[in-house]
């Protein structure tokens, strides 16, 4: 491992235990300008007054974020793209390189690989890609690892999902919530790299959300990567804020 992904997971993952708070903003590419993500500027903008620790966004989103954002906010670039519009909406291929990253500013690489459809072959290829490309220029690479198609995702389909992205090199993996708190433990302990949490579909019960994120947070995660959970609610700020609370104490549920 270089330096600067050294460096860089170290900003990202701080001595001492602190969890990530991180969100990404990329869903406008597969899914368009969703509820929450009409405009990325102002979402960004009350994301990092919450205290947000990294942002993730398409290259050409960075443009929008990039004002937002503090000085203690990271950000990351995510890669991978495909759309709703497409026949094969689930074969993410890469929209950008490493290279483009850097030149944004980038803290941290992020690729998708969808795992139990077709295409998933060309998708590990990329991921591998994206390690060889972003570690050469210090980069640390995000894979966020998801079971499609009919499967949607065993807990033991999500282990092999998130053990087989660290296996090809990504430093940090981002996994869907595998039903129990038991299993994401056992997912944890079977990953050899930082494990973050995805929200998924937003749940409308707010405590909801953020006992399973407290659950999480003890079962051993890094940290959280939610999007439509945060994003999806109105007001945001006041949610986001408690989630940051509660993921930055990595203690109960803040009432």
């Amino acid at each position: 491992m270089t330096d600067g992904v050294e460096l860089r997971l170290g900003r990202l993952l701080p001595r001492g235990g602190r969890r990530l708070f991180s969100v990404p903003l990329d869903h406008s590419v597969s899914m368009g300008p969703i509820d929450g993500l009409e405009s990325t500027r102002s979402v960004a903008r009350e994301l990092v007054r919450s205290g947000v620790d990294l942002l993730i966004a398409t290259p050409g989103a960075v443009r929008e974020i990039i004002p937002q954002l503090a000085p203690s906010t990271l950000l990351g670039v995510h890669l991978s793209a495909s759309t709703s519009l497409s026949p094969e909406p689930d074969r993410k291929r890469l929209a950008g390189s490493a290279q483009e990253a850097i030149r944004l500013g980038a803290d941290l690489l992020s690729v998708q690989v969808n795992f139990g459809v077709a295409g998933e072959g060309e998708m590990l290829v990329a991921l591998g890609e994206a390690v060889e490309s972003g570690h050469a220029l210090g980069l640390p690479v995000l894979c966020m690892s998801y079971v499609k198609g009919e499967r949607r995702g065993t807990p033991e389909e999500l282990q092999h999902a998130a053990r087989a992205s660290a296996d090809l090199g990504a430093d940090l993996v981002k996994i869907s919530y595998p039903g129990s708190t038991e299993a994401l433990r056992q997912l944890v302990r079977s990953t050899p790299v930082p494990v973050l949490l995805g929200g998924g579909v937003r749940l409308d019960d707010e405590v909801a959300a953020l006992e399973r994120i407290g659950a999480a947070l003890g079962a051993g995660v890094a940290g959280i990567c939610f999007g439509r959970n945060l994003f999806q609610r109105e007001p945001l700020e006041p949610f986001a804020r408690r989630v940051g609370e509660l993921v930055h104490s990595a203690g109960t549920v803040p009432r």
